[in-house]
Protein backbone atom coordinates (compact mmCIF):
# COMPACT_ATOMS: atom_id res chain seq x y z
CA UNK A 1 0.00 0.00 0.00
CA UNK A 2 1.30 3.54 -0.49
CA UNK A 3 2.41 5.64 2.13
CA UNK A 4 -0.07 8.26 3.08
CA UNK A 5 0.98 9.47 5.98
CA UNK A 6 4.74 10.98 4.10
CA UNK A 7 2.33 12.61 1.63
CA UNK A 8 0.67 14.51 4.06
CA UNK A 9 3.83 15.34 6.18
CA UNK A 10 5.13 16.71 2.65
CA UNK A 11 1.91 18.90 1.82
CA UNK A 12 3.10 21.69 4.50
CA UNK A 13 6.11 21.72 2.18
CA UNK A 14 5.11 21.65 -1.84
CA UNK A 15 3.53 23.61 -3.89
CA UNK A 16 0.51 22.25 -5.85
CA UNK A 17 2.67 22.03 -8.81
CA UNK A 18 4.63 19.90 -7.09
CA UNK A 19 1.74 17.33 -5.58
CA UNK A 20 1.14 15.67 -9.09
CA UNK A 21 4.79 15.05 -9.43
CA UNK A 22 4.94 13.77 -5.92
CA UNK A 23 2.14 11.29 -6.37
CA UNK A 24 3.47 10.08 -9.38
CA UNK A 25 6.40 9.57 -8.03
CA UNK A 26 5.43 7.14 -4.97
CA UNK A 27 6.56 3.52 -4.78
CA UNK A 28 3.74 1.11 -6.34
CA UNK A 29 4.00 -1.89 -4.25
CA UNK A 30 1.00 -3.11 -5.75
CA UNK A 31 0.96 -3.68 -9.97
CA UNK A 32 -1.81 -2.91 -11.46
CA UNK A 33 -1.23 -4.45 -14.65
CA UNK A 34 -0.75 -8.11 -13.23
CA UNK A 35 -3.47 -10.16 -13.62
CA UNK A 36 -4.38 -10.52 -9.68
CA UNK A 37 -5.22 -7.18 -9.20
CA UNK A 38 -8.17 -7.69 -11.20
CA UNK A 39 -9.63 -11.15 -10.59
CA UNK A 40 -10.69 -10.38 -7.36
CA UNK A 41 -14.18 -9.71 -5.71
CA UNK A 42 -13.27 -6.25 -5.11
CA UNK A 43 -13.23 -5.19 -8.52
CA UNK A 44 -16.24 -7.78 -9.45
CA UNK A 45 -18.11 -5.66 -7.62
CA UNK A 46 -17.31 -2.29 -8.44
CA UNK A 47 -17.54 -3.78 -11.88
CA UNK A 48 -21.49 -4.71 -11.05
CA UNK A 49 -22.15 -1.04 -10.11
CA UNK A 50 -20.28 0.94 -12.73
CA UNK A 51 -22.11 -1.28 -15.23
CA UNK A 52 -25.32 -1.75 -13.51
CA UNK A 53 -25.17 1.91 -13.45
CA UNK A 54 -24.60 2.29 -17.38
CA UNK A 55 -27.40 -0.56 -18.12
CA UNK A 56 -29.50 2.00 -16.07
CA UNK A 57 -29.04 5.31 -17.68
CA UNK A 58 -29.42 3.06 -21.22
CA UNK A 59 -32.83 1.73 -20.20
CA UNK A 60 -34.18 5.46 -19.12
CA UNK A 61 -32.40 6.82 -22.69
CA UNK A 62 -34.21 4.15 -24.43
CA UNK A 63 -37.51 4.76 -22.28
CA UNK A 64 -37.79 8.00 -22.66
CA UNK A 65 -35.45 9.94 -25.19
CA UNK A 66 -37.34 8.85 -28.56
CA UNK A 67 -40.91 9.22 -27.41
CA UNK A 68 -40.94 12.94 -28.68
CA UNK A 69 -44.09 13.92 -31.43
CA UNK A 70 -43.35 13.09 -35.27
CA UNK A 71 -45.02 16.71 -36.29
CA UNK A 72 -42.26 19.40 -35.97
CA UNK A 73 -44.65 22.13 -35.64
CA UNK A 74 -47.36 22.54 -32.51
CA UNK A 75 -49.39 25.36 -30.93
CA UNK A 76 -48.04 27.24 -28.38
CA UNK A 77 -51.35 26.88 -26.51
CA UNK A 78 -50.59 22.99 -26.47
CA UNK A 79 -49.26 20.80 -23.33
CA UNK A 80 -46.39 18.99 -24.33
CA UNK A 81 -43.77 16.69 -22.76
CA UNK A 82 -41.18 18.40 -20.10
CA UNK A 83 -38.29 16.69 -22.36
CA UNK A 84 -39.66 18.24 -25.29
CA UNK A 85 -37.47 21.04 -26.60
CA UNK A 86 -38.35 24.05 -29.04
CA UNK A 87 -35.95 25.38 -31.65
CA UNK A 88 -35.62 28.76 -29.95
CA UNK A 89 -35.47 27.57 -26.11
CA UNK A 90 -31.48 27.23 -27.16
CA UNK A 91 -30.55 31.01 -27.41
CA UNK A 92 -33.78 32.52 -26.32
CA UNK A 93 -33.41 34.16 -23.03
CA UNK A 94 -36.28 33.40 -20.65
CA UNK A 95 -37.09 37.21 -19.70
CA UNK A 96 -38.86 38.94 -22.99
CA UNK A 97 -36.92 42.55 -21.87
CA UNK A 98 -33.63 40.56 -22.35
CA UNK A 99 -32.46 41.04 -25.84
CA UNK A 100 -30.95 37.41 -27.27
CA UNK A 101 -27.55 39.14 -27.87
CA UNK A 102 -27.14 39.32 -24.39
CA UNK A 103 -27.57 36.10 -23.71
CA UNK A 104 -25.15 35.70 -26.71
CA UNK A 105 -22.60 38.45 -25.12
CA UNK A 106 -22.32 36.16 -21.78
CA UNK A 107 -21.47 32.82 -23.71
CA UNK A 108 -18.62 33.96 -25.37
CA UNK A 109 -17.62 35.99 -22.67
CA UNK A 110 -17.69 32.83 -20.46
CA UNK A 111 -16.01 31.17 -23.10
CA UNK A 112 -12.82 33.03 -23.51
CA UNK A 113 -12.81 33.51 -19.43
CA UNK A 114 -13.01 29.45 -18.76
CA UNK A 115 -10.45 28.56 -22.13
CA UNK A 116 -8.12 31.26 -20.57
CA UNK A 117 -7.88 29.99 -17.04
CA UNK A 118 -8.03 26.18 -18.39
CA UNK A 119 -5.11 27.29 -20.95
CA UNK A 120 -3.28 29.03 -17.79
CA UNK A 121 -3.64 25.61 -15.56
CA UNK A 122 -2.28 23.55 -18.23
CA UNK A 123 0.67 25.47 -19.20
CA UNK A 124 1.53 25.94 -15.13
CA UNK A 125 0.66 21.95 -14.59
CA UNK A 126 0.98 20.27 -17.46
CA UNK A 127 -1.12 18.14 -19.75
CA UNK A 128 -1.33 15.41 -17.06
CA UNK A 129 -4.32 17.72 -15.56
CA UNK A 130 -6.35 15.74 -18.20
CA UNK A 131 -5.93 12.47 -16.16
CA UNK A 132 -8.25 14.06 -14.04
CA UNK A 133 -12.19 14.27 -14.14
CA UNK A 134 -11.84 18.02 -12.65
CA UNK A 135 -10.34 18.65 -16.44
CA UNK A 136 -12.92 16.75 -18.45
CA UNK A 137 -15.49 18.16 -16.69
CA UNK A 138 -14.13 21.36 -17.15
CA UNK A 139 -13.31 21.05 -21.00
CA UNK A 140 -17.09 20.31 -21.16
CA UNK A 141 -17.93 23.25 -19.95
CA UNK A 142 -15.75 24.99 -22.35
CA UNK A 143 -17.81 23.19 -25.33
CA UNK A 144 -20.96 23.71 -23.74
CA UNK A 145 -19.87 27.71 -24.18
CA UNK A 146 -18.30 27.48 -27.65
CA UNK A 147 -21.58 25.55 -28.80
CA UNK A 148 -23.95 28.05 -26.96
CA UNK A 149 -22.56 30.88 -28.54
CA UNK A 150 -23.08 29.41 -31.94
CA UNK A 151 -26.42 28.41 -31.15
CA UNK A 152 -27.28 31.89 -29.85
CA UNK A 153 -25.17 33.49 -32.95
CA UNK A 154 -27.48 31.26 -35.53
CA UNK A 155 -30.80 32.39 -33.11
CA UNK A 156 -30.13 35.97 -33.64
CA UNK A 157 -29.55 35.65 -37.61
CA UNK A 158 -32.51 33.74 -37.85
CA UNK A 159 -34.66 35.74 -35.57
CA UNK A 160 -33.42 38.69 -38.25
CA UNK A 161 -34.34 36.42 -41.53
CA UNK A 162 -37.96 35.87 -40.22
CA UNK A 163 -38.62 39.45 -38.62
CA UNK A 164 -37.22 40.32 -42.54
CA UNK A 165 -39.56 37.48 -44.09
CA UNK A 166 -43.19 38.60 -42.21
CA UNK A 167 -45.36 41.16 -42.56
CA UNK A 168 -45.24 44.64 -40.92
CA UNK A 169 -48.60 43.78 -39.29
CA UNK A 170 -46.83 40.61 -37.21
CA UNK A 171 -45.78 41.85 -33.53
CA UNK A 172 -42.09 41.42 -33.18
CA UNK A 173 -42.33 39.46 -30.36
CA UNK A 174 -44.35 36.82 -32.27
CA UNK A 175 -42.07 36.48 -35.43
CA UNK A 176 -39.80 33.84 -34.05
CA UNK A 177 -42.80 31.78 -34.03
CA UNK A 178 -43.74 32.59 -38.06
CA UNK A 179 -42.05 29.69 -40.34
CA UNK A 180 -39.91 30.64 -43.08
CA UNK A 181 -41.76 29.28 -46.34
CA UNK A 182 -45.09 30.95 -47.91
CA UNK A 183 -47.36 27.85 -47.08
CA UNK A 184 -46.58 27.98 -43.56
CA UNK A 185 -46.42 31.85 -43.66
CA UNK A 186 -50.24 31.75 -44.54
CA UNK A 187 -51.54 28.83 -42.38
CA UNK A 188 -49.58 30.89 -39.17
CA UNK A 189 -51.46 34.26 -40.79
CA UNK A 190 -54.71 31.93 -39.87
CA UNK A 191 -54.01 32.01 -36.05
CA UNK A 192 -52.95 34.88 -35.29
CA UNK A 193 -56.22 36.01 -33.32
CA UNK A 194 -55.53 32.60 -31.49
CA UNK A 195 -52.28 30.35 -31.23
CA UNK A 196 -49.21 30.01 -33.14
CA UNK A 197 -46.79 27.63 -34.33
CA UNK A 198 -43.37 26.78 -32.87
CA UNK A 199 -41.23 24.60 -34.19
CA UNK A 200 -39.64 22.27 -32.64
CA UNK A 201 -35.82 21.50 -32.45
CA UNK A 202 -33.90 19.11 -34.85
CA UNK A 203 -31.34 17.01 -33.51
CA UNK A 204 -28.47 19.91 -32.60
CA UNK A 205 -31.09 21.57 -30.29
CA UNK A 206 -31.39 18.14 -28.67
CA UNK A 207 -28.04 17.84 -27.73
CA UNK A 208 -27.05 21.00 -26.86
CA UNK A 209 -29.62 20.33 -24.17
CA UNK A 210 -28.17 17.35 -23.42
CA UNK A 211 -24.66 18.85 -23.09
CA UNK A 212 -26.22 21.64 -20.50
CA UNK A 213 -27.78 18.80 -18.38
CA UNK A 214 -24.93 16.31 -18.43
CA UNK A 215 -22.77 19.70 -17.69
CA UNK A 216 -24.31 20.76 -15.11
CA UNK A 217 -24.42 17.41 -13.13
CA UNK A 218 -20.52 17.08 -13.96
CA UNK A 219 -19.72 20.11 -12.52
CA UNK A 220 -21.91 19.72 -9.59
CA UNK A 221 -20.12 17.06 -8.30
CA UNK A 222 -16.43 17.94 -9.12
CA UNK A 223 -17.28 21.12 -7.39
CA UNK A 224 -19.06 19.13 -4.43
CA UNK A 225 -16.11 16.72 -3.78
CA UNK A 226 -13.67 19.26 -3.63
CA UNK A 227 -15.04 21.73 -1.60
CA UNK A 228 -16.66 19.78 1.04
CA UNK A 229 -14.40 16.47 0.63
CA UNK A 230 -10.72 17.91 -0.53
CA UNK A 231 -10.37 20.70 0.64
CA UNK A 232 -11.14 20.66 4.24
CA UNK A 233 -8.81 17.59 4.54
CA UNK A 234 -6.32 19.56 3.05
CA UNK A 235 -7.17 22.71 5.00
CA UNK A 236 -5.70 20.32 8.14
CA UNK A 237 -1.95 19.98 6.87
CA UNK A 238 -2.18 23.46 5.40
CA UNK A 239 -2.26 22.52 1.73
CA UNK A 240 -1.12 25.60 -0.41
CA UNK A 241 -4.00 26.34 -2.96
CA UNK A 242 -3.16 29.02 -5.69
CA UNK A 243 -5.38 31.05 -7.34
CA UNK A 244 -5.70 28.67 -10.37
CA UNK A 245 -6.72 25.73 -8.54
CA UNK A 246 -9.82 27.42 -7.01
CA UNK A 247 -10.66 29.47 -10.25
CA UNK A 248 -10.58 26.06 -11.83
CA UNK A 249 -13.41 24.94 -9.07
CA UNK A 250 -15.43 27.97 -9.35
CA UNK A 251 -15.27 30.07 -12.46
CA UNK A 252 -17.56 26.62 -14.04
CA UNK A 253 -20.21 26.71 -11.43
CA UNK A 254 -20.56 30.61 -11.40
CA UNK A 255 -20.54 30.73 -15.37
CA UNK A 256 -22.92 27.59 -15.73
CA UNK A 257 -25.15 29.36 -13.16
CA UNK A 258 -24.99 32.68 -14.82
CA UNK A 259 -26.33 30.88 -18.64
CA UNK A 260 -28.43 28.81 -16.51
CA UNK A 261 -30.83 32.02 -15.07
CA UNK A 262 -30.94 33.98 -18.41
CA UNK A 263 -31.26 30.85 -20.92
CA UNK A 264 -34.33 28.55 -21.83
CA UNK A 265 -33.41 25.04 -21.37
CA UNK A 266 -35.66 22.90 -19.24
CA UNK A 267 -34.03 20.27 -17.07
CA UNK A 268 -35.55 16.87 -17.77
CA UNK A 269 -34.84 14.70 -14.88
CA UNK A 270 -34.06 11.31 -16.98
CA UNK A 271 -31.09 12.82 -18.59
CA UNK A 272 -29.12 12.39 -15.77
CA UNK A 273 -28.50 9.17 -17.88
CA UNK A 274 -25.76 11.27 -20.26
CA UNK A 275 -23.96 12.51 -16.75
CA UNK A 276 -24.25 8.59 -16.08
CA UNK A 277 -22.47 7.94 -18.95
CA UNK A 278 -19.71 10.36 -18.99
CA UNK A 279 -18.33 9.46 -15.32
CA UNK A 280 -18.82 5.72 -16.33
CA UNK A 281 -16.89 6.12 -19.09
CA UNK A 282 -14.11 8.11 -17.00
CA UNK A 283 -13.82 5.10 -14.57
CA UNK A 284 -13.97 2.50 -17.02
CA UNK A 285 -11.02 4.65 -18.72
CA UNK A 286 -9.05 4.99 -15.84
CA UNK A 287 -9.14 0.57 -15.73
CA UNK A 288 -7.91 0.18 -19.06
CA UNK A 289 -4.95 3.28 -18.59
CA UNK A 290 -4.38 1.05 -14.77
CA UNK A 291 -4.37 -2.44 -17.01
CA UNK A 292 -1.44 -1.83 -19.08
CA UNK A 293 0.33 1.05 -17.41
CA UNK A 294 1.32 0.52 -13.49
CA UNK A 295 0.64 4.32 -12.89
CA UNK A 296 -0.98 6.50 -9.75
CA UNK A 297 -4.55 6.74 -9.53
CA UNK A 298 -5.86 10.67 -9.82
CA UNK A 299 -7.96 9.64 -7.01
CA UNK A 300 -7.14 7.34 -3.95
CA UNK A 301 -11.16 6.15 -3.95
CA UNK A 302 -10.42 4.69 -7.21
CA UNK A 303 -7.51 1.95 -6.27
CA UNK A 304 -9.28 -1.16 -6.58
CA UNK A 305 -6.73 -2.62 -3.75
CA UNK A 306 -8.31 -0.73 -1.17
CA UNK A 307 -10.74 -3.36 0.45
CA UNK A 308 -13.98 -1.06 0.90
CA UNK A 309 -13.28 0.08 -2.73
CA UNK A 310 -16.63 -1.65 -3.61
CA UNK A 311 -18.09 1.04 -1.15
CA UNK A 312 -16.60 4.16 -2.41
CA UNK A 313 -17.87 3.40 -5.92
CA UNK A 314 -20.90 3.01 -4.19
CA UNK A 315 -20.89 6.00 -2.49
CA UNK A 316 -19.57 8.14 -5.55
CA UNK A 317 -22.43 6.56 -7.80
CA UNK A 318 -25.09 7.86 -5.21
CA UNK A 319 -24.15 11.43 -5.15
CA UNK A 320 -25.05 11.85 -8.80
CA UNK A 321 -28.71 11.83 -7.35
CA UNK A 322 -28.19 14.83 -5.09
CA UNK A 323 -25.89 16.64 -6.93
CA UNK A 324 -28.33 16.13 -10.01
CA UNK A 325 -31.31 16.84 -8.31
CA UNK A 326 -29.81 20.11 -6.65
CA UNK A 327 -29.22 21.74 -10.30
CA UNK A 328 -32.47 20.22 -10.97
CA UNK A 329 -34.15 22.22 -8.07
CA UNK A 330 -32.30 25.37 -9.27
CA UNK A 331 -33.65 25.22 -12.92
CA UNK A 332 -37.09 24.69 -11.04
CA UNK A 333 -37.13 27.60 -8.65
CA UNK A 334 -36.15 29.44 -11.36
CA UNK A 335 -39.11 29.13 -14.01
CA UNK A 336 -41.50 29.40 -10.47
CA UNK A 337 -39.90 32.52 -9.41
CA UNK A 338 -40.34 33.74 -12.86
CA UNK A 339 -43.83 32.92 -13.55
CA UNK A 340 -44.81 34.73 -9.87
CA UNK A 341 -43.05 37.60 -9.70
CA UNK A 342 -42.23 38.70 -13.43
CA UNK A 343 -45.46 36.85 -14.97
CA UNK A 344 -45.93 40.01 -17.69
CA UNK A 345 -41.86 39.23 -19.21
CA UNK A 346 -41.89 35.97 -18.68
CA UNK A 347 -41.33 33.55 -21.80
CA UNK A 348 -43.19 30.72 -20.99
CA UNK A 349 -43.69 28.34 -24.28
CA UNK A 350 -45.56 25.52 -22.54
Amino acid sequence: MYDFSCVCFRFKRISENQLMQLWMDLPFEIDTTSLDYWMNWRFFLCAIIVFGSISLAIYLVCTYEGSRYSNPYKEANQQKQAWSLYECEAWMPCVKEIHPAWLLAFRIIAFCLLLTACTADVVAEGMELFYYYTQWTYTLVIIYFAFGSVFSAYGLFQQHKRLTASNSDVDAQQAIYVPLNNQDLESASTHQGGSCFLLTAEFWGYVFQILFQMTAGAVMLTDFVYWVVIVPFLSLVNYPMNFVTVLAHSLNLVCLLGDTAINSLRFPWFRISYFIFLTAFYVIFQWVVHAFVNTFWPYPFLDLSLDYAPLWYLIVGLLHLPCYATFTLVVEVKYRVLARWFPESYRCLR
